[in-house]
């Protein structure tokens, strides 16, 4: 099958627009209805109903969705896999939620590039859902998240600890002043959220929340206030700028390496994780 056909199919379903397609595929509008119709006619389907200003994938096309998107990912893995540079054995995809790479692993890259383990790496930043379907259809080698999935398709290896500690652009502010004046909620998963309701059941709802911590960080530095982040971020801005609330708990939040339980690359995966043994 044309991968051609796939992507017009799946650009058509995103834009739900013939001619947005067209324009994010660059090229005309006519050849993307080719090339739909030219997929309709292979699989003997309709795959979108046609109404104006409505294009609509019908119960088949929801079917298709699923075949044609982990079909466009095995194709484009296996162009990466075979495109690595000379003196490379593997390519191995990496991803993680945004704050885990602040946290700890740029050093780890550093380390796995300088271990000379004949491993290309291609590494991005996802959200839980997205990071969990991509190693479920094969597209990611390998993920670090907060808050693991229980699943026996997925294997999970415990990284190491990240003290989350409160701290405040105001020297000796108490935690619950801390918290109902200027506070930022980073959320730090499931079980932090758990904890952090459990240390302050009386927060008023905070000034700013945020899904990642250099986020925080930043509005901290410009505008003040109080929020938990991990202590290896701010350890330079400790009494220069920032300031330690020393009544507010650590709160101790687990990292974890997660990869598919069926792997071809579990051998190397398991490797690059020997760093967080040592660390």
């Amino acid at each position: 099958m044309d991968v051609g056909l796939l992507k017009a199919f799946l650009e058509v379903y995103r834009a739900r627009h013939f001619g947005r397609a067209a324009k994010n595929l660059f090229i005309s509008q006519s050849a993307v209805s080719a090339r739909i119709k030219q997929l309709e006619d292979e699989l003997g389907i309709r795959l979108f109903t046609r109404e104006r200003n409505n294009i609509e994938l019908t119960t088949a096309g929801k079917k298709f969705l699923v075949y044609a998107e982990n079909i466009l990912n095995t194709w484009n893995k296996a162009r990466q896999e075979i495109a690595i540079p000379e003196g490379v054995d593997t390519l191995l995809s990496v991803a993680a939620l945004p704050s885990i790479w602040d946290i700890f692993l740029e050093d780890w890259l550093n380390w796995v590039h300088q271990s000379n383990l004949a491993t290309a790496l291609q590494v991005d930043v996802m959200r839980s859902d997205s990071l969990m379907r991509n190693l479920l259809d094969g597209s990611l080698d390998l993920g670090f998240v907060f808050d693991p999935p229980r699943t026996p398709q997925i294997l999970v290896k415990e990284m190491v600890p990240v003290p989350l500690i409160m701290v405040s652009t105001k020297k000796g502010v108490s935690a619950d002043e801390a918290v109902k004046e200027d506070y930022i909620f980073v959320d730090w998963g499931t079980s932090f959220g758990m904890t952090h309701a459990r240390q302050y059941p009386d927060m008023p709802p905070p000034m700013l929340r945020a899904s990642v911590g250099r986020i925080a960080l930043s509005f901290l530095n410009s505008c003040g206030g109080a929020a938990y982040l991990p202590e290896a971020i701010v350890a330079d801005q400790l009494d220069s700028g920032l300031f330690q609330v020393e009544d507010a708990a650590v709160i101790q939040k687990d990292a974890y390496a997660i990869y598919s339980q069926t792997s071809s690359k579990k051998e190397i995966i398991e490797q690059v994780l020997t760093w967080f043994d040592n660390s």
